[in-house]
């Protein structure tokens, strides 16, 4: 099979093909409203990464789908990354996958089917290394390759995590580093430098199984995953959603490569940055005006199959330095910022 580089047939990369949180806003705002249902813990009716139903027997269970074009151009890798990045919503939710459905859209005009069989392997890689089948799916004809995952979970329901049940002086942690959607494109103006190939996509072929052993600590009383929307659109669901604002430190914020700030001054900024920060900049106060440009294109920075946002109690942060450590991720141990007293605005960044 000749060589394919997938990212010349879409117009968008991974999660940075997400709708802004602007638009995503107006589209789900609508008069038609659902009867209650009292077994569904969470729905529409907060900006959580899954639906949770109470299954009457002391677990729940979590269901969500995710996919998008590709982000890299090798298949098999584009098939690993859709796939961890589906699972992840799941372990975000402190709970454990246990079934795949594929979702496929495949111009077979214009790509053998042998292509996406590639990606459908590396689907079925990343469900190997989750412990859970590919069960099935349903494909479709389309413009441009799309892929991804509905996945179903199981979580005890004393272990579910939400996104807007942060508490009052939490500190926060993050377990990837920031700067995929930077990285990605630098690869397309042939900007990356020698050693710097493979970061993005080694990083989001990542599960973030930590997900579900945070689940089980107490004190952690809010997760999410960092994805499209960047670090701060996913911290402000968090913040708003909670009733409190945050604030961060940027020099803490752990960086996908040394030279991240470079490719940034280079012009290595995708399309999604800007969309992001049109949809909540006003939310955002920067301290050091200076760097203000550069540390939002670093923070608002679409990522794809990014880490866990995770606010923990104070009392409960040795507990947190401790799975992380023991689980692989002692260097992702510093926090990076805090939950605080609501004000004007949603996330203030700190150098």
């Amino acid at each position: 099979m000749e060589e394919i580089k997938l990212t010349q047939y879409s117009h968008g990369a991974g999660c940075g093909c997400k709708i802004s949180p602007k638009i995503l806003d107006e589209i789900l705002h609508s008069s038609f409203s659902m009867p209650d249902n009292d077994r569904l813990i969470v729905g529409n009716h907060s900006k959580d990464d899954a639906a949770v139903y109470d299954l009457k027997n002391g677990t729940a269970l979590i269901s969500t789908t995710d996919f998008f074009m590709p982000i890299v151009d090798d298949p098999y890798n584009f098939g690993r990354i859709a796939s961890a990045n589906a699972i992840s919503d799941v372990y975000a939710m402190g709970g454990d996958p246990i079934m795949a459905i594929a979702i496929l859209g495949w111009p077979i005009n214009l790509l053998s089917p042998l292509v996406a069989r590639k990606v459908i392997e590396g689907s079925k890689s990343i469900c190997l290394e989750a412990g859970i089948p590919l069960a099935g799916g349903h494909s479709i004809d389309s413009p441009e390759p799309i892929f991804g995952l509905a996945v179903n979970g199981l979580v005890n329901i004393t272990h579910l995590k939400q996104n807007n049940t942060a508490q009052k002086g939490d500190i926060l942690f993050l377990t990837k580093k920031i700067g995929v959607g930077i990285l990605t494109t630098a690869e397309k103006k042939n900007l990356l430098k020698d050693g710097d190939e493979k970061l993005a996509a080694d990083q989001m072929m990542e599960l973030n199984k930590i997900g579900s052993i945070m689940g089980k600590i107490k004190g952690v009383h809010a997760m999410t995953d960092v994805t499209g929307f960047g670090l701060l659109g996913h911290l402000i669901e968090m913040a708003e959603g909670s009733g409190y604002s945050a604030k961060i430190n940027f020099r803490s914020v752990p960086l996908i490569s040394d030279r991240l700030i470079e490719y940034v001054e280079m012009g290595s900024v995708p399309g999604g940055t800007n969309r992001n920060w049109d949809s909540y900049g006003h939310k955002v106060h920067f301290h050091d005006g200076q760097n203000q440009i550069l540390q939002k294109n670093i923070l608002a920075d679409p990522q794809t199959s990014g880490g866990l946002l995770i606010s923990v109690s104070k009392d409960a942060v040795k507990d947190v330095i401790e799975a992380l450590e023991q689980n692989g991720l002692s260097d992702r141990t510093m926090h990076i910022g805090e939950i605080i007293e609501s004000d004007n605005f949603a996330v203030s960044v700190y150098q």
